[in-house]
């Protein structure tokens, strides 16, 4: 059995579509009808994401810790517990690939870390994405680590000790704990998602987080070199 682990607070805007893009995955023909579990963590939800995961699926347990860490851990032992083999990550604001799943498995590792797309660059500037195309790797070999695209054996996973207790960067503190225990991880451009570059993250230091701190970079460059050309007073009135 496979699982797909999906934590989520409050996401009720976009579970239906990850759930959806999970379930064709879980169905692809090449996984030749090995049972998926997609499992949905509800992370002290207010909102109506887990009727719709449910609607959709989903298996769904609810825990309140509002720590993506602690999410991430008791999806997986829950799909542990049903016996699974494979344990993929994902994130609630992401879509995967309909053979997202099954690239995974055919990387023959211990551990697999994919790279990420962005549907809709809107909520930033045109620099943010121009900065992203030209330091981000979109190839095998890269080193990028996301939760929202991450696969690892049960074996393996155990062997490193779980997901950490984190709020963030839980996922990285995995993957070194797995590189620490020998594991053979396949750093794949070929299991693909989708994901979002929305504003109001979840994740303090995750992606969003990240192309937010980019932004602020570009927005204060742009205002000092307006402070060059037009002096003080300009400065002033941008500020303002």
């Amino acid at each position: 059995m496979l699982a797909i682990v999906i934590p989520a607070h409050n996401e009720a805007a976009h579970i239906g579509a990850c759930v959806t893009a999970a379930r064709r995955a879980a169905d692809h023909h090449q996984l030749l009808g090995e049972e998926v579990r997609v499992i949905v963590v509800l992370d002290s939800c207010s909102d109506e994401t887990g009727d719709i995961a449910s609607a959709l699926g989903a298996h769904v347990t609810s825990i309140d810790a509002r720590n993506v860490g602690i999410a991430r851990a008791h999806g997986a032992e829950r799909a542990l517990a049903l016996g699974a083999r494979w344990l993929a990550f994902t994130d609630a604001d992401t879509t995967v690939a309909d053979d997202w799943l099954s690239r995974q498995l055919d990387c023959c590792a211990d551990a697999v870390c994919g790279v990420i797309g962005v549907h809709d660059w809107s909520p930033h500037l045109g620099a943010v994405q121009e900065h992203f195309g030209r330091t981000y790797t979109d190839a095998d070999g890269h080193r990028h680590i996301h939760g929202a695209n991450l696969g690892v054996s049960a074996r393996a996973y155990l062997q490193a000790g779980g997901f950490p207790p984190l709020e963030s960067s839980e996922d990285v503190a995995l993957v070194e704990a797995l590189i620490e225990t020998g594991a053979h991880i396949e750093w794949s451009a070929a299991p693909r998602v989708v994901t979002s570059a929305r504003t109001d993250f979840k994740a303090k230091k995750g992606f969003g987080a990240t192309l937010v701190e980019v932004s602020r970079r570009y927005l204060s460059a742009n205002v000092n070199a307006n402070a060059d050309v037009a002096g003080p007073a300009n400065v002033t009135a941008i500020a303002a």
